[in-house]
């Protein structure tokens, strides 16, 4: 279970955050897309595909359990389909990906990568998703709305990275901008940077804030800069244009089939019910009060093989970690238990942590053992907190009502969006357990998931991923390139 839940991660995480991606397309010239078709037999003769990434949170890192990534994720289901093992090289900006691919040394350059019609020696592939430029800066500052009010700040985009593309056609509007950039620096370190109030403001993509902005909560969003641009893998314009075909009829299917937009809110979630004091106050809550029951958290782990984080995440949802918390309907302790279930596993003493925690682990794990086969991780997993909120037979009740729906019941994404029938009387008169708040089993789980997803970047020190040149509170900022404004 804790190498699913961790190949969730990163979503992971997490999570989680924060935006509504749209998996679509754009309109976008004929010619961006190859529509010839060819052999792919060099490729399945050498039994490897050849793809050029960068070590970033939103493409491709190396997790606990291995690769993984947004992009990883997708590349290697692509390679899966092609029946070819995958090798995979690393650069550390978007130029050194596309000149791997137009050098040949890559078959596949996937690295969030914007459309770029146009650029020499380089074919792209339809949308993967689209992304919207966003102008952030330091919160407390005065928020920019305009182009005019960016002229008073020392903006910085990375270079190639398509958000320097929209900060380009603004210079056509605001000829007097100006902005700098950077080839050695990753988001994440402009996000810090202005966290720590050492750069005024950046322009990256939505998602990218998103993904990060709990992780940086001095970060705020000021407005969206230009449309949304489209995301899209590259290859060789010498290579095999079967290849290209084949890459586009694979992204076809997994968005037809939702697999695409599934991932993408996997790995980039929604941040709606998190705002940033709750994020203070969790990274708050962790460094002074968890310490005192971790121990307890990673016992109570190796007890049930339950993730110590996701208990730990579990926990606080329930109670911030309090072990004489009490609700107005008699639940009590850090893991809020009833005293029909503390009675049940065992538990004297509810407002003992110890034992609180060793309950609600093992509560949890029986409520897993007890949902249906057909449930696999991380899905089961989510069931499984789902219920520990509401009750199992709710939980089984909304599968129910997936299933009168004509979809599968086995996915965590149909039993979320099943749970708040439960709440309107035309379907809840239709299963065996009457009415219930889903509404609040979503949100509940959907905390979960954010806690479980922070603690696990905390607890592994920003480590996910290693991008070059790691900004540190006493570096000095690195030499940017100057844009200057139009003459």
């Amino acid at each position: 279970m804790i190498g699913a839940l961790q190949r969730w991660l990163l979503k992971g995480s997490p999570g989680l955050m924060p935006f509504l991606a749209m998996a679509g397309l754009m309109a976008i010239p004929e010619h961006a897309f190859v529509k010839r078709d060819a052999s792919l037999e060099p490729i399945k003769k050498r039994e490897f595909l050849q793809v050029y990434s960068r070590n970033t949170p939103t493409s491709f890192y190396e997790g606990r359990q291995g690769s993984t990534g947004f992009e990883y994720e997708l590349f290697r289901r692509f390679g899966d389909r092609l029946g070819v093992r995958l090798a995979v090289d690393r650069e550390h900006n978007i130029a050194g990906v596309l000149s791997a691919v137009r050098h040949h040394d890559a078959d596949l350059g996937a690295a969030g990568l914007p459309l770029a019609p146009g650029t020499p020696g380089v074919h792209y592939s339809k949308p993967l998703m689209n992304a919207q430029p966003l102008v952030i800066y330091h919160r407390g500052d005065r928020r920019p709305t305009t182009l005019e009010d960016l002229a008073d700040l020392d903006v910085v985009v990375l270079a190639n990275s398509g958000p320097d593309k929209a900060l380009r056609k603004a210079q056509d509007q605001l000829p007097t901008l100006s902005w700098k950039e950077t080839s050695t620096l990753e988001v994440t370190d402009l996000m810090q940077l202005i966290n720590d109030g050492r750069l005024d403001a950046a322009v990256i993509f939505d998602h990218q804030f998103r993904l990060n902005r709990l992780f940086y909560p001095q970060v705020e969003n000021g407005f969206p800069l230009g449309p949304p641009q489209s995301l899209v893998w590259a290859f060789p314009a010498k290579g095999s244009l079967g290849l290209v075909e084949a890459a586009n009829r694979f992204i076809d299917q997994q968005r037809s089939s939702g697999r695409l937009l599934a991932l993408i809110h996997q790995y980039f979630g929604e941040d709606n019910y998190l705002e940033y004091v709750g994020a203070r106050r969790f990274n708050h809550q962790i460094k002074t009060t968890l310490p005192r029951y971790e121990a307890l958290f990673k016992e109570a782990s190796d007890d049930t093989g339950l993730d110590w984080k996701l208990l730990a995440a579990l926990g606080y949802q329930e109670s911030h970690w309090n072990p004489n918390a009490v609700s107005p309907t008699g639940v009590r302790g850090l893991m809020m238990l009833t005293r029909p279930t503390a009675r049940r596993m065992g538990i004297a003493n509810r407002r003992d942590a110890a034992q609180s925690i060793d309950g609600g682990a093992r509560y949890l794990k029986s409520i897993k053992a007890r949902l249906p086969d057909g449930l696999e991780e991380p899905d089961r997993t989510w069931a499984a907190l789902a219920s520990y909120n509401i009750g199992l037979g709710h939980i089984l009740d909304a599968r129910k009502l997936v299933r009168l729906q004509g979809k599968n019941p086995d996915t965590w994404e149909n039993i979320k969006a099943a749970l708040p029938l439960l709440q309107k009387r035309h379907w809840y008169q239709q299963v065996s357990h009457g009415y219930a708040p889903g509404h609040i089993a979503v949100y509940y789980v959907r905390n979960i998931q954010r806690y479980y997803a922070m603690l696990d970047y905390v607890t592994r020190n920003q480590r996910r991923f290693s991008p070059p040149n790691r900004i540190k509170d006493d570096d000095k900022l690195p030499d940017f390139n100057t844009v200057p404004p139009m003459d």
